[in-house]
C-alpha cells in the first residue's frame, strides 16, 4: 500500500532551523497535491503548506509564511519542508499528507482534514 515516511524532527531552540522529509512509496509525487498538517496536543490540526509539482504551485498557512519553504524532489519520490526562524508555537507532531490529482482542496488550510494518505509524524519540538 501507499506509504508516507516522514523524517528530520527533532528538538531546537527557537530561532533554529529543521528539515523534514516526507518519502513516499508506491505513490507518485508528480503532479498530485503533497502538503504538510501539524498537531499540537491540545489544539486543533493545522495545515501548514502544500506543493504540486508538477506546476511548482505553493501555499502556505500565514503562521508559517516567510519562515518554511515546501519543495519536491520528484526524482527521489520526496517532499521537504524546511523550517527556519522556528518558534515554541511550532512545536507539533508534523505529518506528511497527499491528495489525489491536484483539486480546489490542495490548499494550507484544506490539507488539514482532506488528504487520501498521510505518514506517522514526527515530532518537532521547539524550546524557548
Amino acid at each position: 500500500q501507499v506509504q508516507l515516511v516522514e523524517s528530520g524532527g527533532g528538538s531546537v531552540q527557537a530561532g533554529g532551523s529543521l528539515r523534514l522529509s516526507c518519502a513516499a512509496s508506491r505513490w507518485t509525487i508528480r503532479n498530485n497535491c503533497m502538503g504538510w498538517f501539524r498537531q499540537a496536543p491540545g489544539k486543533e490540526r493545522e495545515g501548514v503548506a502544500v506543493i504540486i509539482s508538477g506546476d511548482g504551485r505553493t501555499h502556505y498557512a500565514d503562521s508559517v509564511k516567510g519562515r518554511f519553504t515546501i519543495s519536491a524532489d520528484t526524482a527521489k519520490n520526496t517532499v521537504y519542508l524546511e523550517m527556519n526562524s522556528l518558534k515554541p508555537e511550532d512545536t507539533a507532531m508534523y505529518y506528511c499528507a497527499a491528495q489525489n490529482g491536484a483539486t480546489r482542496y490542495c490548499n494550507a488550510i484544506e490539507m488539514r482534514r482532506y488528504f487520501n494518505y498521510k505518514g506517522q509524524g514526527t515530532q518537532v519540538t521547539v524550546s524557548s
